[in-house]
């Protein structure tokens, strides 16, 4: 669901920026127990969406857990799913359920249904989403008094619709949003998401966009840095060099007059600009 969306023409660069508020990340199988997500390296900081499926039908939960990962990776947002086959285990994280997202409940289970389970997790977490994945509505009134934002049936033939609208919901509940951008660059036109922009590289009269897809992709285009300095500075990018535009998350370290990044790659930094830098980066350390 996109909240607004307009364009805008930036200084000298060649074509155009659109820009959306929207819950947008990337995400694909990813290591470790049941789970699903982009594989994030040791000192990258980024919020992540994580999900709790409870099911004791084994087959349902690993269908469904492919479904909300279709979504979540459509919607280009950072992801990890759990799944547990009774309320029993699910309880048994106590205060852990506090990681979640989002938490997506069968009501018909084994010893402890999932009316049972949504009372005690509002026990521990009053405020992370429950969403009711049931074959029958009949405990409606009930689940409400538990603050259940909404009730999936796993029959329902608009089941794809209504779950996407859910978790829609679910977005607009927790205020999960990034920043995604369109860029006409020589390769063609191409949205990127400012999360997984790692740096802008000014070239001559080009400037090179170095993106993690993956692997590190580069996208070239016309323009100059100063253009873009401004408008991107607020989504917490700095501009260490008169060459380098870097997004803060992906820094790991300062030293010697270099910005060491995640992937390894180093960008000198001039001594007029270090201690600029170096005091961002421990103002953003200090707040992740």
């Amino acid at each position: 669901m996109i909240m607004y969306c307009f364009t805008i023409n930036v200084g000298k660069i060649k074509g155009f920026i659109k820009i959306y508020r929207n819950a947008k990340w990337l995400g694909h199988e990813g290591k470790g127990k049941e789970a699903a997500g982009i594989f994030i390296r040791e000192g990258e900081r980024k919020r992540m969406f994580k999900a709790a499926v409870c099911d004791d039908d084994s087959f349902f939960a690993e269908r469904f857990k492919k479904v909300i990962a279709g979504y979540l990776s459509e919607m280009g947002i950072v992801f990890e799913i759990d799944t547990y086959n009774s309320g029993e285990a699910l309880l048994g994280l106590g205060v852990g359920l506090v990681r979640y997202s989002a938490i997506f409940l069968d009501i018909h289970m084994g010893k402890m249904n999932g009316i049972v389970v949504a009372k005690k997790i509002r026990e521990i977490n009053r405020k992370v989403p429950i969403v009711f994945v049931t074959a029958y509505v009949d405990y409606s009134l009930e689940g409400y008094r538990f603050g259940i934002i909404r009730y999936l049936l796993k029959d329902d033939i608009n089941f794809e619709d209504t779950f996407r609208e859910c978790m829609d919901a679910i977005m607009d509940n927790i205020g999960f949003s990034v920043e995604k951008r369109e860029f006409i660059f020589q390769e063609g036109a191409k949205e990127v998401l400012l999360d997984r922009l790692l740096y802008i590289e000014s070239k001559l009269h080009k400037l090179e966009f170095h993106v993690m897809e993956g692997d590190l992709k580069a996208y070239t285009m016309y323009g100059t840095l100063n253009a873009l300095e401004q408008e991107l500075e607020e989504h917490g990018f700095v501009r260490i060099h008169q060459s380098y535009l870097v997004n803060i998350k992906y820094i790991k370290n300062v030293v010697r007059y270099k910005a060491i990044l995640v992937n390894g790659d180093e960008l000198a930094i001039p001594k007029a600009r270090y201690a600029h830098v170096k005091r961002q980066l421990t103002e953003e350390q200090g707040q992740s």
